[in-house]
């Protein structure tokens, strides 16, 4: 398996910027989950950062990414 870096990004949430690191797939999934939904990136990140539950927001996405695509693969 390929080694990918961690990318660190800008996120506005809530009109305040904050930081997250993600690794390239966990970005390009993001992207491709928010299109689907008509939504901007900064809005489903806000939307998972609502509903996360003490964890950290890089984790909540990465959760929230896994749980996408293991629903769309129980279907």
């Amino acid at each position: 398996m390929k080694s990918t870096s961690v990318v660190k990004r800008t996120i506005i949430l809530a009109g305040r910027k904050t930081s997250v690191s993600q690794e390239d797939a966990f970005w390009d999934a993001m992207k491709e989950i928010a299109r689907s939904r008509a939504m901007t990136l900064s809005d489903l990140v806000a939307a998972i950062d609502a509903d996360r539950h003490h964890t950290n927001l890089s984790s909540a996405i990465r959760l929230f990414v896994l749980s996408y695509y293991r629903d769309r693969a129980s279907k």
